[in-house]
C-alpha cells in the first residue's frame, strides 16, 4: 500500500519549520512541494453544486466540488483540476492525464459510472415500467462484469506510469435512495432497490480494480447515508426538470459534507 502522500507533505512542513530555526529553511522548504491532480467525471468537476467555472465549459467546473474544497483547506503547492463532466475512461486517457508527473504526491478520481451507462439507465428508470428498468440496470451491471475492469486497467495503469510516486485515491459512488421512506419521486421501491444495487455493484468492481493496483478506494456510501433521495436531507438532486443534467448529482452540501471528508481521510 501506498503511503499517504499527505502525511509526508505535513512532515515535510514540520521540518522545514523546524530546520528554519537552524539556517536551513530553504532547503527543507523545498521538501514541502505538494502537488495535487483531480481526475475524473461529473461527481468530481462539482456537476450539482451550481457556481460553475465558465471557463471549464461543458465540464461544470466549480469551487465548490471536493477536490477545489480540498485543494482551498490544505494549500498544495500545484493544483490541477481536469475532470469533466459526462467523462469516461476514454476521456482521461486522451484529454486529463496532462499535468500528472513524476511531482505529483496526490491523485483523486471518480470514474465508470458514465462507461456503465449511468444516464441511461435513470432515463430508462424515470420514463418506463418497473420490468424495463429492472434490465436496464442488469445489462450495466453486466457491462460492469464483462468490460468495465479492462477500461479501469487502462486509467489506473496511465496514472501509474506518469505518477509513480503519487498517492491515487479512487472515491465511489453513493447509494441514491433511502429506502422505506417517504419518497414522491415516481419510481417504485423495487426500482429504487434495484438503482440502489447497481450503485453497489459498480462500487464493488471499481474497488477491486483500484487494490490490485495499489491504490487507495475511499467509499462514500457511509457518509451519505442518511442523506439520499427520499431521506428528510438529501445531498443528492433527484429529478431536476429546470436543469435535467444536474438529477442524480451531489449538491453543494453532498459535494462538502459527502466526499470531501472522504478524501481528507484517504488523501
Amino acid at each position: 500500500m501506498r503511503m499517504s502522500r499527505f502525511a509526508a507533505l505535513t512532515s515535510s512542513l514540520l521540518l522545514a519549520a523546524t530546520a528554519a530555526l537552524f539556517g536551513a529553511g530553504q532547503a527543507a522548504a523545498a521538501q514541502a512541494d505538494f502537488g495535487y491532480v483531480a481526475l475524473g467525471d461529473s461527481y468530481s468537476s462539482g456537476l450539482g453544486a451550481g457556481n460553475y467555472d465558465g471557463a471549464s465549459g461543458n465540464c461544470k467546473r466549480t469551487t465548490r466540488a471536493y477536490p477545489a474544497l480540498w485543494a482551498a483547506a490544505h494549500s498544495p503547492q500545484t493544483f490541477a483540476f481536469t475532470a469533466c463532466s459526462g467523462a469516461r475512461t476514454g476521456d482521461v486517457l486522451s484529454g486529463q492525464l496532462g499535468p500528472l508527473n513524476s511531482g505529483t504526491d496526490l491523485v483523486s478520481i471518480t470514474i465508470g459510472g458514465n462507461d456503465a451507462g449511468f444516464s441511461d439507465v435513470m432515463t430508462t428508470c424515470v420514463l418506463q415500467s418497473e420490468s424495463t428498468c429492472v434490465n436496464r440496470v442488469n445489462q450495466a451491471k453486466a457491462y460492469v462484469d464483462s468490460t468495465l475492469p479492462g477500461l479501469l486497467d487502462q486509467v489506473y495503469n496511465a496514472i501509474d506510469s506518469r505518477a509513480p510516486a503519487a498517492r491515487v485515491v479512487v472515491l465511489g459512488y453513493p447509494r441514491f435512495y433511502k429506502l422505506n421512506g417517504t419518497c414522491t419521486t415516481g419510481l417504485t421501491e423495487g426500482e429504487r432497490a434495484a438503482i440502489n444495487g447497481a450503485a453497489d455493484h459498480l462500487n464493488a468492481a471499481i474497488a477491486k480494480r483500484a487494490a490490485n493496483h495499489g491504490f487507495t478506494f475511499a467509499s462514500v456510501a457511509g457518509s451519505f447515508t442518511g442523506h439520499e433521495i427520499c431521506s428528510g436531507s438529501p445531498w443528492l438532486h433527484s429529478v431536476n426538470w429546470l436543469n435535467i443534467a444536474e438529477s442524480y448529482h451531489p449538491t453543494a452540501a453532498g459535494q462538502s459534507g459527502g466526499y470531501l471528508p472522504v478524501l481528507t481521510n484517504a488523501a
